[in-house]
Formats: C-alpha cells, sequence, structure tokens
C-alpha cells in the first residue's frame, strides 16, 4: 500500500470517527433533554403539592377544619373557592370515566385488532390501520364538542340524561382510545409466529379457534400493555371530558349505572378550573391543581409500573 493510500485510509476513518462521535453525542443530548424534562416536571409537582399542603394545613374551611394531606384524599367534597379539598369527589369522576370508556374501548380494540391481525387481507389492512390511527389525531376537544352535539341527544331518546352527563363522557374517550388499543394490539397479534398457527391448523381448528385460543393467548402481553396505556390515556384526557361531563364535582360511585346520567368533574376537569379562572396566578385554590395532578402522576405511574410486571411475566419468546 502506498503512503497515499495510507494517508486517504487515516483521513477517512478519522473523518468517520468524528461523524460517529457527533452522532453519538447528538443521541445521548436528547436522550438526556427527556431525562430532564421529566424530572423537572416531577419535582414542580412534589414542590407545589408541598407548598398546597403546608398552606392548607393552617387553612380553616367552611366547616371550621383545616385541611391536612390526609383530609385531602379522605374528604369528598371539591369546592376550592370555600377551601373544600376533597379529592375522592374528582376522583370517583376519573374512576367513572376510566370504566366507562374501559367497556367500549378494549373489546372492540380487541375485536378490531383480531380482524387486522387474522381476517383482513393484507390490502384492506393497509387501508384500514392507518385510518384507524386517523383517529387518535382529531383535536380532543372536537370529541367532546361531539359528545354533546351527537352522543346525548342519541341516549336521550331512550334515558332521561342531564346535558352534561358521564354517560356521553365515557363513550367519546373510549372511542378516543379504540386505536390506541387496536393499534398495538394487532402488532402483538402480528409478531406471533406462523408456526403456532399451523399447528392449530394441522389439529383440526377453525380459523376462530385459533384465533381465540392460540393467537390471543400468545399476544397477551402486548395486548395486557395496551390496555394499560389506553386507560392511562383515559385517565389523564382533559378537554373531552372538560366540555361533555361537566363543571360540578360530586362524590358518586362509579359502580352506579345511575350515576353516570349525570354530571361530574373528573381530576382533570379540576386541574384545568384551578389554573383558569379567577383562580389563576397564584393562591392555594391555584396549587390543588398540582396535588390533584400530582395524584394523576402516582396512579398512572402505579398503572404502568404494574403493567411492566405483568408484560414481563407473562411474555412469550418465540
Amino acid at each position: 500500500m502506498s503512503t497515499d493510500q495510507i494517508t486517504q485510509t487515516l483521513t477517512r476513518r478519522t473523518g468517520n470517527s468524528s461523524r460517529e462521535l457527533l452522532a453519538r453525542l447528538f443521541f445521548f443530548t436528547c436522550a438526556l433533554l427527556s431525562i430532564i424534562t421529566t424530572v423537572g416536571i416531577v419535582l414542580l409537582l412534589f414542590n407545589e403539592s408541598l407548598r398546597f399542603f403546608s398552606e392548607t394545613a393552617g387553612l380553616l374551611g367552611v366547616s371550621g377544619e383545616t385541611t391536612s394531606i390526609v383530609d385531602f384524599y379522605t374528604h369528598t367534597t371539591w369546592r376550592p373557592s370555600s377551601g373544600q379539598f376533597g379529592v375522592l369527589a374528582p376522583l370517583t369522576g376519573t374512576l367513572m370515566v376510566t370504566i366507562g370508556s374501559a367497556f367500549i374501548a378494549l373489546p372492540l380494540g380487541v375485536a378490531t385488532a383480531l380482524y387486522l391481525s387474522e381476517y383482513a387481507s393484507p390490502r384492506t389492512r393497509s387501508v384500514l390501520k392507518p385510518a384507524l390511527e386517523i383517529l387518535a389525531g382529531v383535536p380532543t376537544v372536537v370529541y367532546g364538542f361531539f359528545a354533546l352535539i351527537y352522543i346525548t341527544p342519541f341516549f336521550d331518546i331512550f334515558i332521561n340524561l342531564q346535558f352534561f352527563n358521564m354517560l356521553s363522557a365515557s363513550i367519546v374517550v373510549g372511542i378516543m382510545i379504540i386505536p390506541m388499543v387496536a393499534s398495538i394490539s394487532e402488532d402483538a397479534m402480528s409478531a406471533v409466529p406462523d408456526s403456532l398457527r399451523q399447528a392449530g391448523y394441522g389439529m383440526g381448528a377453525t380459523k376462530f379457534d385459533v384465533s381465540v385460543d392460540i393467537v390471543i393467548p400468545a399476544a397477551i402481553s402486548g395486548i395486557f400493555s395496551s390496555f394499560i396505556l389506553a386507560l392511562s390515556r383515559a385517565i389523564g384526557e382533559t378537554m373531552a371530558v372538560t366540555i361533555a361531563a361537566g363543571s360540578v364535582s360530586f362524590f358518586r360511585n362509579p359502580l352506579n349505572p345511575a350515576a353516570y346520567t349525570n354530571p361530574n368533574m373528573p381530576m382533570t376537569s379540576a386541574i384545568v378550573h384551578s389554573l383558569t379562572g379567577d383562580f389563576a396566578g397564584g393562591g392555594i385554590a391555584y396549587r390543588s391543581a398540582f396535588a390533584v395532578g400530582l395524584t394523576l402522576f402516582i396512579i398512572t405511574l402505579v398503572m404502568n409500573v404494574v403493567s411492566d410486571l405483568i408484560a414481563e411475566h407473562y411474555r412469550e419468546e418465540y
């Protein structure tokens, strides 16, 4: 090898090393920024929540009692304007939306994923799956008005609904999270090896038997993960439930079907109302939004940790 060739080789390797170093530095910076952002959000929630609890510990509400952290998580009245901060009332609203949307999204999402994975032709799948995922791009405020204008009048024909109600809010949130359940579940089902399907057909199983008894159990970890992610989205949904569910908070039984005909205020709506209007700019009512946000954060964090543990337990290696 001549001197010129050696020089060119060294120059090329030096250039490649420099590009690799820059690429590594760029990706590391992106990862670091995401971590810093997450840590900053968590610190903000904890800091403002501690300030809220320290201030409300000496606050006399309309009942003449102080509001401690225990009272915050055990009382059932949420009226920030009068110094009553009982998060159980908006918590029941969040549970109602989550339970109601789960009844809509989970079965329809899995059924849709099963059709796309096992029954639809490649051409049909290439059209239906992107069309389904378009639903995830519709602004949530549009879903809220859709619930008020179409869902509430339709169900009011059969049952007596108030204009703002939890039934419409639950249904529209269920529609919103169907694409998430369907898309992730379909990916999990498509990842199941064809050898398992062929083994089922070889034993005389029908298409339905293979789909239900082989494909779904083999993809259960991915399906369950889609459930948790979708329900986390339902818990954190804001604008749709703020518009459709109303702005008055009541302590209701989430398992009582009659409660869904009435309005209620989920935790996300409580945050919106605490950060806007007369409460904006500071004060105890303003900081109560961060305490509610911290509660939401803890709930979703626990759900995701449990999801990871269950998915890891039932994950199959093929």
